[in-house]
């Protein structure tokens, strides 16, 4: 199955929640992706772009997939790329692309160092770990869109019904 097919598939899945549990931003009609590539030097992967230009920013039951815009403030893509690669006391290397707060500091990353195809696997990054080799920072999935059915998407359902009330 092509990457398109699985994102469409994926945010298929994404909309039977109910908008009680669901936030999706609007769509981006613009180069602002492209540019922030630009900026920061790194292609980001085909299936993160795709959704993303769907949807600037998604939030389900409380797990969150940053937009990129100035209206998002501090959670915006660019200001959190900044701020964990240069603000910090234990900085990400430059190729981890920080999209979802674990909201205790951590962060899931795309490795753009890794990009392969146009797909590259997602790494949990922790703040508080002083990591001895990048390598060693641990894998959760194979692709963007591959958490996005399993952290958020399934991690929700093991909790939520789709109408938004609790299991």
């Amino acid at each position: 199955m092509m990457i398109i097919d699985v994102c469409e598939k994926a945010l298929k899945e994404l909309y039977n929640f109910s908008k009680e549990i669901l936030y999706l931003g609007d769509n981006i009609k613009d180069f602002r992706i492209e540019e922030f590539e630009n900026n920061i030097g790194y292609e980001l992967p085909i299936d993160f772009k795709f959704i993303a230009k769907k949807h600037n920013g998604i939030i389900l039951a409380g797990t969150e997939i940053y937009g990129l815009s100035f209206s998002l403030k501090e959670n915006s893509l660019d200001i959190v790329y900044k701020f964990e690669h240069f603000d910090v006391d234990n900085p990400m290397p430059s190729y981890f692309f920080p999209f979802s707060p674990d909201g205790r500091g951590n962060h899931y990353c795309l490795d753009l160092s890794k990009l392969a195809d146009g797909i590259c696997p997602v790494v949990f990054w922790q703040w508080d770990l002083e990591y001895d080799d990048f390598e060693n920072v641990e894998v959760s999935n194979n692709s963007f869109v591959d958490w996005v059915n399993e952290v958020l998407i399934d991690w929700s359902k093991d909790i939520y019904n789709y109408d938004g009330t609790e299991k």
